[in-house]
């Protein structure tokens, strides 16, 4: 099966996946879910290739094994991204940027948990780079241990095992063969939806409370006592 690499060829699943096989995948899946450097890797993409190549016999692995593992890897990597972001705690926030780091993609993991929540846990598996730092910001949060334990299950399940198993479902149809260029890029496509509506909102958001701000104090601001009023007051 030949894909369109959306990116570099390294990371084109289908060469991915033929060069490393199960133990790359499940080394990405591990990486990509709690590991600061692992927010470029392809996991959306990944996984729906991998289901595809199953079902098709190219990947000599039964269905039920493969997604167990990718859970479990998956569950295993949020459990080092929590348990890093406990010890490393806000001195997160105040770390430099560099070429594998952005302070920008922390800040975003922060904002997507602050307004969901815990259950930011399993809304950001969906989501590419938040789902890497979200499980670091829980632990620099100190989430309730068992409550993170839970939804990082719960997450891990119906990203990578349900992601997986959509993969060998479509993987049946010829079209999506015919097509698989056209799929890989329309999953990257709705997988980036969110951080797009994201910062759309927040441009918004941005721009009405610069306009309440000028509406309320269309002046500027207001001018202090002139300095003889100052001093006929502290006279008195």
């Amino acid at each position: 099966m030949n894909t369109l690499a959306l990116g570099p060829s390294w990371l084109d699943p289908d060469y991915l996946l033929n060069t490393f096989g199960l133990p790359g995948l499940l080394l990405i899946v591990f990486a990509e879910s709690g590991l600061l450097i692992g927010f470029f890797l392809p996991g959306d993409s990944l996984l729906f290739t991998t289901g595809l190549l199953v079902t098709t016999g190219q990947l000599e692995y039964p269905l039920w094994l493969v997604c167990t593992l990718i859970a479990v890897a998956a569950i295993v990597g949020d459990q080092v991204g929590y348990l890093f972001g406990r010890k490393v705690g806000p001195a997160l926030f105040k770390r430099p940027d560099s070429r594998l780091f952005k302070q920008e993609n922390v800040e975003k993991a922060h904002e997507f948990f602050e307004k969901h929540g815990p259950k930011s846990l399993v809304l950001a598996r969906f989501v590419p780079i938040v789902r890497t730092f979200t499980p670091i910001i829980a632990g620099v949060s100190r989430m309730n241990y068992r409550s993170f334990i839970t939804y990082n299950i719960v997450g891990a399940i119906l990203w990578g095992v349900g992601v997986t198993v959509l993969g060998a479902m479509l993987g049946k149809i010829d079209f999506v063969h015919e097509h698989i260029e056209m799929i890989l890029i329309l999953i990257v496509l709705i997988s980036v939806v969110p951080i797009v509506v994201e910062v759309l909102r927040a441009r918004s958001q941005g721009k009405k409370a610069a306009a309440a701000e000028a509406a309320a104090n269309p002046d500027g601001p207001p001018a202090g006592p002139a300095p003889g009023q100052r001093g006929r007051h502290a006279k008195r």
